[in-house]
């Protein structure tokens, strides 16, 4: 019994080995083509092992001091929105658990209402920019798409009916504490694993967006990280595919267009990759403990 057992846990830690493997080698691959020559990487491809090393791409990456301003815009929009969004999914979470609460079944109808139906673009532009007047204000970061997400409060009420006791949250309620002070008090210590897995995809999806300084913001001293690299690629490939060489200065007409998209990858992750081991526990335990379960 205890030699098979010894041979399954050896075939698991086989497969896992492998499938780690498997995903941090595109990613060591991306780090290393980003620091390799271009004329290298179309001669002789992509390697783990390159010739020589060439920091071209990321010297005009960050030859602009915009570059710096940017990625402290999105590092406080992505502290602020996390925190904020935390606080909301898990209060609005809490709420629907609460049984007694009159309408809670049309508030749950809600919710779920929006993870199926969206009012669409054009509409949501509208209202963002007519009726609150948020374009070029750093709310046009922080609110539209992201600040509440159906999912996520889905998840955070589950992890609450399933592993908060009832008899506790009950006892409280008779020693007279109110639902304020039961939630700060004795809910959100207990909630450690959703918080920590809500937070991080809440980071996740502050630091990756573009699209909301694509739609509202005109500002450049608004501009995110990921939205300047997004111009700064678009830029690129415009003057690769319409300009010649003899048109436009040398040090433009010299920027590696293959090893600038990949420069602009790894600019764009290093922050999620840095911070991901960090909450890596309290991810896979929210996510398991947090799913419904039948």
């Amino acid at each position: 019994m205890v030699r098979k057992d010894l041979g399954f846990q050896t075939i698991c830690h086989l497969v896992l080995i492998i499938m780690s493997v498997l995903v941090l080698f595109p990613i060591a691959l991306l780090f290393i083509s980003s620091m390799s020559p271009e004329s290298d990487i179309i001669k002789y491809g992509y390697s783990l092992v390159p010739k020589s090393f060439d920091f071209t791409a990321y010297k005009y990456i960050f030859k602009e001091g915009s570059v710096f301003h940017s990625y402290f815009i999105t590092i406080i929009v992505t502290f602020t929105g996390t925190i904020v969004s935390i606080l909301i999914t898990t209060m609005l979470s809490y709420t629907l658990t609460v049984k007694e609460l009159p309408g809670r079944g049309i508030l749950s109808f809600l919710v779920l209402f929006t993870m199926l139906f969206s009012g669409g673009l054009v509409p949501s532009y509208m209202m963002w920019t007519t009726l609150f007047h948020i374009k070029n204000t750093i709310w046009a970061l922080l609110v539209p798409n992201m600040l509440c997400n159906a999912f996520h409060i889905m998840i955070t009420r589950s992890f609450f009916q399933n592993n908060i006791p009832p008899a506790i949250l009950e006892s409280a309620r008779i020693d007279g504490m109110n639902e304020f002070g039961i939630f700060f008090k004795m809910v959100l210590p207990l909630s450690t694993p959703i918080i920590a897995t809500i937070g991080f995809m809440k980071a996740l999806m502050y630091w990756n967006d573009w699209t909301n300084s694509l739609y509202y913001i005109t500002d450049k001293n608004l501009v995110g990280i990921q939205a300047l690299l997004n111009n700064m690629l678009t830029n690129v490939k415009y003057l690769a595919q319409s300009m010649d060489a003899s048109s436009v200065a040398t040090d433009v007409a010299n920027i590696p267009s293959l090893s600038m998209r990949l420069a602009i990858a790894v600019v764009g992750m290093i922050p999620m990759i840095i911070l991901y081991p960090f909450f890596q526990k309290y991810y896979m335990k929210g996510l398991t403990v947090g799913a419904v379960k039948g």
